[in-house]
């Protein structure tokens, strides 16, 4: 499979706050056909806690998660701090296989 074919997961962590911002980055985009999100908590890197959240330990995140064609993430990337904020956190995972149970081609 060439890279223009391989699919990757992209997770984007972000502050609840930019939420919307982020939800509409994404629809917007013609390289995103749908994603998944929910609430999650970050833990670790006090540098970026706050002195309520270094208390408690953890911090309130929205996890966005993406299955994407590898040559447009830096596309969508590079978009974010302009379109959506800063302070995000994101990774790339492989995906060995992607579809739909029921909808054969």
């Amino acid at each position: 499979m060439s890279e223009s074919q391989r699919n990757t997961l992209l997770v984007l962590n972000i502050a609840p706050q930019i939420e919307d911002e982020m939800v509409d980055y994404l629809l917007a985009q013609s390289s995103v056909s749908g994603f998944t999100s929910y609430p999650v908590r970050g833990h670790g890197e006090h540098s970026y806690l706050s002195i309520a959240e270094q208390v408690s330990g953890r911090r309130k995140r929205i996890q966005f998660e993406i299955i994407m064609a590898v040559p447009e993430v830096d596309e969508l990337l590079a978009g974010l701090a302009a379109n959506v904020g800063k302070e995000i956190a994101y990774w790339q995972l492989q995906i060995i296989n992607f579809g739909r149970v029921g909808n054969e081609i």
